[in-house]
């Protein structure tokens, strides 16, 4: 690659650089009866407003510019429509909600097909040795990727999509590589989110908290630490892995709920009328609490549902984000009812 030699030059780039740069043109298909209703675009990291405008003939347009590409989100009337990288430039919106058209977001969508075809063929793998080989391509790609744009919001996209699966220590060390990451307020939220998780892990007692709907209050101090064993799971009507492990819970609730397990229902992330209608249509048999928002998950450091936490009859937790079988055998350790 060559360098540039002279300052004059580098400056001459520059100037030609900014003069071609375009004002961002962003439009986005509607809904047919979303005419006249209102389209934002938010800050994605930060959610602060970068622009609006009502949508007119089943089409959202935006113009404007801005001082930098950003990680940008599109609501409708205040619900999500799309994730999409705001940058000079022609923006469409397609018809799936991905936007084309411009350098960075061409690229997410490239990225997004390899990542794709690799999970399809870790899905059809024939065995733990090729799907362990399929993975180590993902995430040498991942990698790959993310050391490419680690310097624009593309990479940010990356960071946080990775973020989810890291423990503590990973984090910590993907961090450390990547320390332009730390500036943004959803990284810092995981870290305080690891933090959380540490201070209520099992061996810890239980962090109390209140929540509330349709004027009734629930304290997890009025169940937790009162001489029982209460297996509580925050969960979502619209998350498949939460309904798949009531089937667990169940199994778990009709062996030991007569030698003193209670099981307790805290729905987050939900709306109280889905929520009610998942109750019914899984027929779940114990107490469940609604409208338990970010509260729960915000104090627990919860970024993924379900979580299922077993408090001890002190209130002590004695064990945090098991499943499956994982789960029955602790619950059944604590309660000295393995067979």
């Amino acid at each position: 690659m060559k360098h540039i030699k002279t300052c004059a030059a580098a400056a001459a780039i520059a100037c030609a650089a900014a003069a071609a740069a375009a004002p961002y043109h962003v439009t986005a298909p509607m809904p047919e009866d979303a005419d006249g209703a209102m389209v934002y675009i938010v800050n994605f990291d930060t959610g602060a407003p970068i622009d609006s405008v009502l949508v007119a003939d089943g089409v959202a347009e935006f113009r404007g510019e801005l001082d930098e590409p950003v990680l940008a989100r599109m609501l409708l009337d205040g619900e999500r429509y799309c994730t999409f990288i705001l940058e000079d430039g022609g923006i469409a919106i397609s018809k799936d909600r991905k936007a084309v058209g411009s350098m960075l977001n061409d690229r997410l969508n490239e990225i997004g097909k390899t990542t794709a075809a690799l999970a399809a063929e870790f899905r059809s793998a024939p065995g733990d040795d090729a799907r362990q080989a399929v993975l180590d391509r993902y995430n040498a790609f991942a990698t790959e990727a993310l050391d490419e744009n680690a310097d624009n919001p593309l990479g940010y996209y990356i960071f946080l999509d990775q973020a989810g699966s890291l423990s503590r220590e990973e984090f910590a060390a993907a961090l450390a590589k990547y320390p332009m990451m730390a500036g943004y307020e959803r990284v810092k939220r995981y870290q305080q989110s690891f933090d959380r998780q540490e201070a209520t892990s099992e061996g810890k007692r239980f962090t109390d908290f209140e929540i509330e709907h349709d004027g009734v209050k629930h304290r997890l101090s009025d169940v937790v630490g009162k001489g029982d064993y209460v297996l509580v799971d925050y969960w979502a009507s619209w998350c498949g892995p939460c309904i798949r492990q009531t089937a667990v819970i169940k199994e778990l609730y009709n062996e030991l709920k007569d030698k003193g397990l209670k099981v307790l229902g805290v729905a987050v992330w939900d709306e109280p009328e889905a929520t009610k209608a998942a109750i019914a249509k899984h027929d779940l048999p114990w107490e469940c609490w609604l409208n338990g928002g970010n509260v729960p998950t915000d104090l627990y450091g919860i970024m993924g549902i379900p979580c299922i936490i077993l408090y001890g009859p002190d209130g002590t937790i004695l064990s945090r984000d098991k499943q499956g079988d994982e789960l029955k055998a602790a619950v059944r350790a604590a309660m000295g009812a393995n067979e």
